[in-house]
């Protein structure tokens, strides 16, 4: 799964996502995400909201989070995240994009 938000996430947004996710459990695999952050800024309320009921409904569910970025904060929220789910996170910049992809997928 490859989003790459601009500006604030909604939670239009993030209701998107949610049947993406869905599918591959379905299937029976784990989630690997690759969460792209350029010209990101953030999540409006509800947006933040839904993201943190889905991050808590599927923390076991996500196998490993790539999290490519360009601001400091970015990789704070990647360190934050680490208690709450399973999954591996790494943070890289976006300088290194394709480091990332390669790791997602090993």
């Amino acid at each position: 799964m490859q989003p790459e938000p601009s500006g604030d996430l909604s939670e239009m947004d993030i209701e998107k996502v949610h049947p993406i996710i869905h599918a591959i459990l379905d299937k029976g695999l784990n989630v690997r995400w690759y969460f792209e952050m350029e010209n990101f800024t953030g999540w409006d309320f509800p947006g933040l909201w839904e993201d943190l009921k889905m991050d808590t409904a599927h923390a076991k569910d996500y196998e490993k989070i790539a999290m490519v970025g360009e601001k400091k904060w970015q990789d704070w929220i990647a360190q934050f995240m680490k208690p709450f789910t399973n999954a591996e996170i790494n943070y890289f910049s976006l300088e290194d994009r394709k480091t990332a992809k390669q790791w997602i997928k090993k």
